[in-house]
């Protein structure tokens, strides 16, 4: 009874680490939507706090990015996670995973 579980699990972990071998891990970033006015894209900003290299005081730092947006669902000023994907178009790339707030 044993001896059939323990192959199933040998030879079950192989095929999930060549699946993810050849893509790494894609970013994934939260942010605010501030423009919906193109059709399927929307302009997401992300705030990142770091210290500054001098002074060492904590600091914000913004950062656009056009996220591709399929059903138009996303309005300015919901809480999007965005996710990197392929270049889409001049500037698309990103892709709206999911909203988060309303």
């Amino acid at each position: 009874m044993s001896e059939s579980t323990a192959p199933a699990t040998v030879e079950a972990a192989p095929e999930t680490v060549e699946a993810h071998r050849g893509r790494a891990l894609r970013k994934t970033r939260v942010g605010l939507v501030i423009s919906n006015k193109m059709n399927k894209t929307a302009v997401v900003e992300t705030i990142t706090r770091v210290p500054h290299p001098k002074f060492r005081k904590i600091v914000k730092q913004s950062k656009k990015f056009y996220v591709h947006d399929e059903e138009n669902k996303s309005q300015i000023g919901d809480l999007v996670r965005i996710m990197e994907t392929r270049p889409l178009s001049k500037l698309k790339r990103w892709r709206l995973v999911e909203v988060l707030k309303h």
